[in-house]
C-alpha cells in the first residue's frame, strides 16, 4: 500500500471537479476510510459526483468498488465490523450525521447484481415501496406502477400480466422491474452495481439504453467490470485500485490519455 504522502498525492490527482462543467454536485465525498474489523477496505476516498450523470466506478476484484457503493445509501451500516471515517454529502446533507437511514433509501435506490424480486406479481413489486410509504389510493398506485415501468422501457412488455409473477419474466425483464421499482419510490441516486453482469447480450443492450434514458432525471452511479460498458454509458469514470481511487476523470480521458499509468494498465487489459 502506498504511503500517507503517496496517497495524498492520488488524493488530490484523482480529485474532483471539471471546473468547466456547470452541473451541480449531488454526491460529495470526502476522505473516507472504511474498515472491517481491522482490516482496511477503503482509503482516504475523495470524489465529486455531479447531478444527472453517470458514473462508472471501474478495476479489479476485491478494490473496493461495491464496498463503496454501499457507502452511498449505508448499507454497510447492516456489517456489525465496519467502521467509517470521512463525510458522505448527498444534496449538502451528511447522510452518516443523519439517523433516518430509511429515508436516505428512498432517495438512493439501489439495484443489484442479481435481480431481487419479491415473489409476488409484477404490480405488487413495483408497488412494494410506494404502499410501504402509505400510498393506498388504486388510483395514485397505477399511475406511480404505469409510469415507473414506463421509465423502466418495458412497460409495453408486461402491460398485459401485471398481475402475474414477476419471477416468471427473463432475468433482463426481471432486472427492469427491478430498476422500475427503484424508480416509483422517486429517488434522486439510483446505485447499480454490476447490474448487466447476470444478462444476455441483448438485454445488457437494453439495460445499457435505459441507463441512457435514465441519466436525464436521475444521477446514476454503476460498478462494472467490462470496460466497453463503463466507455458506453457513463460520463466520468473512477479507477478504483486496492481500496483506493487512483484516477477519476471523463470517461473518454480514462480510457485514451489515463493521467496514471496504473489506470493505463489496467484499461489496455494488462492486469485485471
Amino acid at each position: 500500500m502506498n504511503t500517507t504522502l503517496e496517497r495524498k498525492e492520488v488524493k488530490e490527482s484523482a480529485n474532483v471537479e471539471n471546473q468547466n462543467d456547470q452541473r451541480s454536485v449531488k454526491i460529495s465525498v470526502r476522505d473516507l476510510d472504511l474498515f472491517y474489523g481491522d482490516n482496511q477496505a477503503l482509503y482516504q476516498v475523495s470524489l465529486d459526483i455531479r447531478e444527472k450523470e453517470v458514473t462508472a466506478l471501474i478495476g479489479p476484484s476485491g478494490c473496493g468498488k461495491s464496498t463503496f457503493l454501499r457507502t452511498l445509501n449505508r448499507m454497510n451500516d447492516l456489517i456489525d465490523s465496519v467502521r467509517i471515517n470521512g463525510d458522505i454529502h448527498i444534496n449538502g446533507n451528511n447522510i452518516y450525521q443523519s439517523k433516518d437511514v430509511i429515508e436516505l433509501r428512498t432517495k438512493v435506490g439501489m439495484v443489484f447484481q442479481k435481480p431481487n424480486l419479491f415473489p409476488m406479481s409484477i404490480y405488487d413489486n413495483v408497488a412494494y415501496g410506494p404502499r410501504m410509504q402509505g400510498i393506498k389510493n388504486k388510483k395514485e398506485l397505477n399511475k406511480i406502477v404505469e409510469e415507473s415501468l414506463r421509465g423502466a422501457a418495458i412497460w409495453d412488455e408486461v402491460k398485459d400480466r401485471l398481475k402475474s409473477s414477476a419471477l416468471g419474466l427473463s432475468g433482463g425483464q426481471q432486472q427492469r422491474v427491478c430498476i422500475a421499482r427503484a424508480i416509483a419510490m422517486k429517488p434522486d441516486v439510483i446505485l447499480m452495481d454490476e447490474p448487466t453482469s447476470a444478462l444476455d447480450p441483448i438485454s445488457t443492450l437494453k439495460v445499457e439504453e435505459l441507463i441512457a434514458h435514465l441519466k436525464k432525471d436521475y444521477t446514476i452511479v454503476i460498478v462494472t467490470h467490462n470496460m466497453q460498458q463503463a466507455a458506453r454509458v457513463s460520463d466520468k469514470t473512477a479507477f478504483f485500485l486496492n481500496g483506493e481511487v487512483i484516477e477519476f476523470e471523463q470517461t473518454d480521458q480514462i480510457f485514451s490519455m489515463p493521467k496514471d499509468s496504473r489506470t493505463e494498465d489496467y484499461v489496455t487489459g494488462r492486469f485485471g
